[in-house]
């Protein structure tokens, strides 16, 4: 899969599974941050392809994370999840720019054929510009 992705959350053990089960899909540009404001950071820097955001962090929230980072990137492709109970702050970051939800426990299934299908939009974007 080519292209680079920022795996943002407060739980190691979820970034290294995120970056394992991409590392296996011949991802080569994996960043990761553990709170909002690492992950504005990072975006600045590195203008990932994709983003897998939790929406519960420590410093700043997912949701304060999205919404600076479709400001300044708005072509990027965010994928917010969160635990249970909170599908009300899954359906809000829709409404502010993400480009799809997940709940967690994070299903490698599911999480590749969301990257697959965010690959597929920003190579339409970039066809459509030329």
């Amino acid at each position: 899969m080519e292209c680079s992705i920022l795996i943002c959350d407060d739980s190691q053990m979820v970034r290294r599974h995120l970056r394992e089960t991409f590392k296996t899909l011949g991802t080569s540009e994996i960043y990761e941050a553990s709170n909002g404001v690492e992950a504005v950071e990072l975006c600045r820097t590195y203008r990932p392809d994709v983003i897998i955001m939790d929406i519960i962090m420590p410093v700043k929230d997912g949701v304060q994370a999205l919404k600076e980072i479709v400001r300044f990137d708005s072509n990027v492709k965010i994928i917010m999840a969160s635990s249970a109970g909170t599908n009300s702050h899954l359906k809000k970051t829709i409404m502010l720019g993400a480009f799809a939800t997940i709940q967690k426990p994070i299903s490698d299934i599911i999480v590749r054929q969301l990257v697959q299908r965010a690959l597929t939009e920003l190579g339409e974007v970039s066809k459509n510009r030329v």
